[in-house]
């Protein structure tokens, strides 16, 4: 079901150069639009100590519900989710031209962010089937379903996923009309769609989409162990109702990492089983995975075909590879650790700052002979209370030249902006937090990503959030403009 709302606007229109603090993205036919001149209040002469402190220097842990930030990151506006979704699970983020879509464990909103500041629904879909974990492509939108449900339709019911007729896989979506999203075509794949990443060909005919999913059970009739593979569908831009599975590689022929027992207090690592996400790099013909208890890097030149080029693991302080962020140049990746799979309060002394934390890998060599050399770990330096989940989860690259910052979410410990320019010295500059909820539940920030201008957090528990980093280090980024982000599908920037 479609709910209408407010009416679609027109694109802006394209911008002649804006001089030397402009960049625009190269990859993926992006192209940039106009900009009015950014809003510098805020900086006021602090040094980047003084910009990265709490606004409020007494304060600790943050009291039910309130909101802190460091001096140089404003909280915008909150929309809270509507009616369809309000006792259901936001999750990622897509963007195109001025809107925001933002999936839901009952489906997905579409937002007009025309103006930041005061963001307003387009329509609201109703199309339950965890995680729906989303990404768009010109007038297509795609949609992971990984829970069992009786068909493939927006109007299934959940059943056990002992039901030999259960149905998991990926949606596809028509959103030229953005008020009014047509269902156009489904996919099966085995063990159901976790997440998927876009991978646009060359020649610019289809979409693939290398869909992650795991084996969390022997119950699930199509998700016997092993499942060491991907699922690979192909979309033609031009018939998607032509999408279809054309291969599920073996991408772990030797079993993977055999993992290891443990608990989240006392350390544990999970069996590689498939993988959670991928992140591909289009122009550099690479991939990054995130694969449970491997950490994979992939060459994509033949799309239909990723090849494993190779793999790393962390047995001391790794409990689930989650996902994987490559810095601009492709020389650098971050790998996340989903300790406790995102329920657990992992922000505190007694876990640590090694684990459930980010892992910042270089990229050393050249071709097959490439390898993942360990640099360090980042991890949030606030601690959190004991009933907030806290752990490293989805975030993207700040566009900033000749530097490498990302904005990231922690779930329940919130949002943090840091720099990893300095493979062996991560430091955060920036952060955006709230207290516990007051039910003392999970939720926090699913995703929280750079676009055109404004970080956008798809909330758990508390909708859709935006906010405004004022900071000289990152400055520059707010001349950068894209007509699509898919996170999971990077594509480089550079000077224009």
């Amino acid at each position: 079901m479609v709910t209408p709302s407010v009416s679609a606007r027109r694109r802006r229109a394209p911008l002649a150069a804006l001089g030397a603090f402009a960049l625009a993205v190269s990859a993926l036919g992006l192209s940039p639009q106009a900009l009015a001149q950014p809003d510098q209040d805020g900086y006021d002469g602090l040094s980047e100590t003084q910009l990265s402190a709490p606004a409020d220097p007494t304060a600790g842990i943050p009291a039910v519900d309130q909101v802190v930030t460091s001096r140089n990151v404003k909280h915008v506006t909150n929309l809270p989710k509507g009616t369809p979704f309000a006792a259901s699970t936001n999750s990622d983020l897509a963007f195109q031209d001025n809107h925001a879509f933002v999936g839901n464990y009952n489906g997905f909103t579409i937002y007009d962010i025309r103006n930041p500041q005061k963001p307003k629904v387009v329509s609201e879909v109703l199309c339950p089937g965890s995680q729906n974990d989303i990404s768009v492509q010109g007038n297509l939108l795609f949609l992971s379903t990984d829970s069992s449900r009786s068909d493939n339709s927006c109007n299934s019911v959940a059943q056990p996923a002992t039901e030999k007729a259960s149905w998991e896989g990926v949606k596809v979506f028509d959103i030229s009309d953005k008020r009014n999203p047509k269902y156009v075509a489904a996919v099966e794949t085995d063990c159901g769609s976790h997440t998927h990443t876009l991978v646009p060909d060359k020649k610019g005919r289809n979409a693939y989409l290398y869909v992650s999913s795991y084996s969390p059970s022997s119950t699930f009739p199509d998700c016997q162990p092993p499942h060491d593979k991907i699922s690979i569908v192909k979309v033609p831009l031009k018939d998607p109702a032509k999408a279809s599975l054309i291969s599920a590689p073996v991408l772990f022929p030797d079993g993977g990492n055999q993992g290891r027992s443990g608990t989240v207090e006392t350390g544990y690592v999970t069996p590689t089983s498939g993988c959670h996400d991928i992140t591909v790099y289009p122009s550099k013909d690479l991939a990054a995975g995130a694969c449970m208890g491997d950490g994979v890097l992939f060459d994509i030149s033949d799309r239909e075909k990723p090849r494993v080029i190779t793999t790393v693991q962390d047995n001391v302080n790794f409990a689930f590879w989650h996902s994987a962020t490559f810095n601009n140049e492709g020389t650098k990746v971050i790998f996340t650790d989903e300790l406790g799979g995102g329920g657990a309060a992992t922000c505190n002394e007694a876990i640590g700052q090694n684990r459930g934390a980010d892992g910042i890998y270089d990229i050393k060599g050249r071709g097959d002979k490439r390898t993942l050399e360990f640099k360090s770990y980042y991890k949030i330096p606030r601690m959190q209370s004991d009933t907030e989940n806290c752990v490293a989860h989805n975030g993207s690259l700040i566009p900033v030249q000749g530097r490498d910052i990302m904005v990231q979410s922690w779930y329940q410990g919130g949002i943090s902006i840091w720099d990893f320019t300095d493979s062996t010295k991560p430091k955060e500059i920036g952060f955006f937090e709230r207290g516990p909820l007051p039910d003392g539940g999970g939720g926090g920030s699913w995703s929280a990503y750079y676009y055109n201008g404004f970080i956008y957090s798809s909330d758990i528990a508390k909708g859709f959030d935006v906010l405004d980093v004022r900071d000289p280090r990152t400055f520059s980024a707010k001349f950068v403009r894209v007509n699509q982000l898919n996170v999971q599908t990077q594509g480089a920037y550079r000077e224009w």
